[in-house]
Order: structure tokens, then sequence, then C-alpha cells
């Protein structure tokens, strides 16, 4: 896997995926797009999920949506790494049973999510969810 990242202009950044997609980083505390930490968060939030939903399914959950919101804390010491993220997973659906969303998230955070894993080192990572009937 590779990937370029191109200055653009004052704090502005162009990432480049091998896969031909890109993104653009704002340096300045993300006025004008996602910080470069912002995207990790982002990133965190993509691959747990599509784990979540993955695993839901293949436990024949009828999931009809889901979302992460996504909270971080960075310590006050430059570099300002995150300290803590915590993931609150809303899954939606009907009949969707807490004890497969709980087994979904769980192999996510230990074992599936590449982002989760990497970040696990040195970053305290919590979980929660809520399961949510569709509104009829």
């Amino acid at each position: 896997m590779k990937a370029t990242v191109k200055w653009a202009n004052e704090e502005l950044f162009i990432g480049h995926s091998e896969s031909g997609h890109s993104i653009v980083m704002d340096a300045n505390n993300g006025a004008l797009a996602p910080s470069p930490l912002e995207n990790v968060l982002i990133s965190l939030g993509g691959c747990s999920s599509v784990d979540v939903v993955s695993i839901l399914q293949k436990a024949k959950q009828k999931v009809s949506n889901c979302f992460v919101e996504i909270s971080a804390t960075r310590v006050d010491t430059v570099p300002k790494l995150f300290s803590d993220i915590h993931l609150k997973f809303v899954i939606i659906g009907n009949d969707v049973k807490e004890k497969h969303v709980e087994r979904a998230v769980s192999l996510s955070a230990d074992k599936y999510c590449s982002v989760a894993l990497m970040l696990n080192k040195s970053v305290n990572i919590t979980h929660e969810f809520e399961v949510r009937a569709n509104a009829l």
C-alpha cells in the first residue's frame, strides 16, 4: 500500500491514495478541511464500523443503519498525541440483539480493526453501543 501527500498552499495538503482517491487535510486546526488527526479519528470510526456492520450481517441481524460518534482527548504537551478515544456505536434495525452488537464491537476492537490495533499501543480506546429500533 502506498500514498503521497502534497502541499497545496498555506496549511492545506492533499493526500492521494494508491487506489486513486484524494483527501484534503488542513493543518490550521481543520479550518478548511479535516486536520490530519481528525482524519485518524475518521479512519478509526470507518474501520471499526465496517467490521461491526459486517459481523452483524453475518449474524443475520437486520441492521438498517450504523453510525459511530467518536470523542478524543489529547495530551497538553507537544506532540499533542491522543491519550483517550471513545467510540459510541449506534445500531439501527429491527430485532437487533444486543449480545450480537456487543460481540461485534469487541471483535472489531480486539481482533479485526487495523487502525484500532495500531492506536491501542499508545491510546486508551473505549467503546459503548446503543441499539435503536427502526422508526415506523
